[in-house]
């Protein structure tokens, strides 16, 4: 059985929605961020870096939302949660993951995390300032990609769409949220609808009122 260990509405979240909707067994292992329970010993021995999420599948133990996900979709190809190997969608899902997680995710963390990359609180103020903008003009390129279709990669759910889903969610108290947006906006809604996503904000504690 999978083990997944998490904190709510964190970078685990996208790997829970993925476990959820696979409908398969898994274990729900939460790690207290409040009480730095991820510097714990007997966390860092599973995951050196001390970051969450983890995933342990008998003797393998994975860090990397990103890499999470994947690995979960591969292993239970069934679910058609990755497109299928040399097909262009296969292309473009990694395309889309990969800004998802290394660009859209990593400039979000900027911007909660702007006081580890300066020495005051006014330089702090104003990267995130400025990093709202830039995550701003990203929204905008993910909702003109979204103009025609249901799903990032068409008419089939992917990965790529339960990871979106998760960071829109940390950007929904920007000035301009993602919901504000007429495609992402319509997107998000319709995904705030699947069965995972219900599940897993449920369980996580989000309320979905504003997706409705």
């Amino acid at each position: 059985m999978y083990q997944l260990y998490y904190y709510p509405l964190n970078a685990s979240m996208a790997p829970h929605f993925v476990l959820d909707a696979l409908q398969i067994e898994y274990e729900l292992l939460l790690i207290d961020r409040k009480a730095d329970e991820q510097k714990s010993d007997a966390y860092l021995a599973l995951n050196p870096q001390g970051k969450i999420p983890t995933l342990v599948d008998g003797d393998l133990v994975l860090s990397e939302s990103a890499a999470i996900c994947i690995y979960l979709a591969e292993n239970n190809a069934d679910s058609q949660l990755i497109p299928v190997i040399h097909s262009s969608e296969r292309a473009k899902f990694f395309q889309w993951i990969l800004y998802l997680s290394n660009t859209l995710q990593a400039e979000l963390m900027l911007y909660f995390y702007p006081e580890k990359h300066c020495d005051n609180e006014r330089q702090a103020q104003a990267i995130a300032k400025k990093q709202e903008q830039r995550i701003t003009n990203m929204l905008s390129t993910l909702d003109a990609e979204l103009a025609n279709k249901t799903y990032l990669l068409g008419e089939q759910i992917s990965v790529c769409d339960y990871y979106l889903f998760m960071l829109a969610v940390w950007s929904d108290e920007f000035a301009k949220p993602p919901l504000a947006f007429e495609h992402l906006g319509r997107y998000l809604k319709h995904m705030a609808k699947d069965h995972a996503v219900v599940s897993v904000c449920d369980k996580e504690g989000l309320s979905l009122a504003d997706y409705q």
